[in-house]
């Protein structure tokens, strides 16, 4: 691809974010999405392959489909209600159907179902764009409403931390892992953000962190599916060894900075008085534990077998920044200790 033309997607990715993230009318909100939508699109695309053309095609339908609803439930509320804005959407009907259009957008189950199979076609680093970036729109519209319906963000969150645990764990490819591992993350996102938006915005914020830092790692190995992961001691030692502490860190095992929005959110669920809402997230949390296990395992106690069904990579230098993983890794492993400084950072 040209470098003026990916400077140009970049350009309008940034450009979609920022208009969604500055609007307060729900139809320059939903042009955002739309510039958002379509930007990624041919990058998603960009390699003639059929797998990247059939998860750009899903990616298009179904992100079509919530910017149909956002559209339709918005013109409801203000046709009802005369309001525009994106604060006062006060209809249920509207509401409900907006939180639903957003969750379609973002992944979130029960209308997840787009996430593994796009996320699979695509190359390491606009999947990396996918997983992260596409979220913080979304994520700031939710963040401005108030919804009618409170139960309904908790089964959301409740049940994509279920699903985002099940659908892990008998997955082979890297990249489906990561989608799984995406949907639960989010789950724990908004099941409590109408109770402390701050823990939302912690929580996204490390989980752009921690999930960069794997995307990055994978994409220098040029690994793609569990078996190629034996392979990356030959290619990078040091890497290998710590990459499992920053999977079990996406996990949320204490003392690395995964545990920090875990053990936060459990916390503020117990003082709303919801233990057996914090019960289900927490054991829904170990579900994700094994499958995070299984690549640690693969990755360093394991030997690549001679026939291995990838091509057999060089042992050659990468010739691939490393900076940018560098501080990610750092920051993936070492933030807990800094919580109390994190939280007055992020609190208004």
């Amino acid at each position: 691809m040209s470098p003026y033309i990916l400077c140009t997607l970049l350009l309008s990715l940034g450009l979609g974010t920022t208009l969604t993230f500055a609007s307060s009318h729900w139809l320059l909100a939903w042009m955002g999405l739309e510039i958002n939508t379509l930007a990624i699109i041919p990058l998603m695309a960009q390699h003639h392959h059929p797998r990247a053309a059939e998860a750009a095609t899903k990616y298009f339908l179904t992100q079509a489909t919530a910017a149909a609803l956002i559209l339709f439930a918005s013109t409801t509320n203000a046709w009802i209600t005369g309001e525009w804005d994106i604060q006062h959407l006060s209809h249920p009907l509207a509401n409900t159907t907006i939180i639903l259009a957003l969750a379609l957008k973002m992944g979130l189950a029960p209308v997840h179902f787009w996430l593994p199979e796009v996320l699979q076609g695509l190359d390491l680093t606009t999947g990396l764009i996918l997983s992260t970036w596409q979220k913080l729109a979304p994520f700031a519209l939710i963040l401005q409403m108030s919804p009618t319906n409170p139960s309904l963000l908790v089964f959301l969150g409740l049940l994509s931390t279920l699903v985002g645990g099940w659908g892990g764990l008998n997955q082979t490819q890297l990249r489906k892992i990561l989608a799984y591992s995406s949907i639960a993350h989010l789950g724990w996102m908004i099941l409590i953000l109408q109770f402390a938006p701050t823990l939302t915005l912690l929580s996204l914020l490390l989980y752009i962190t921690m999930t960069s830092t794997t995307f990055l790692t994978f994409k220098l190995n040029g690994a793609t599916n569990i078996n190629s992961l034996a392979t990356s001691w030959t290619k990078s030692p040091t890497l290998t060894a710590l990459v499992p502490l920053s999977l079990l860190s996406l996990g949320g095992l204490p003392p690395l900075s995964g545990f920090m929005p875990k053990w936060l959110i459990l916390q503020e669920l117990t003082k709303q008085s919801l233990p057996m809402t914090a019960t289900i997230a927490a054991l829904s949390a170990l579900l994700s534990l094994y499958f995070y296990l299984r690549l640690c395992y693969a990755m360093t106690l394991t030997i690549a077998p001679n026939t291995l069904t990838a091509p057999t990579p060089w042992r050659l230098p990468s010739l691939q920044t490393t900076l940018p993983l560098a501080l990610l890794m750092m920051l993936t492993l070492a933030l807990l200790p800094l919580t109390p400084t994190t939280l007055a950072l992020l609190s208004p």
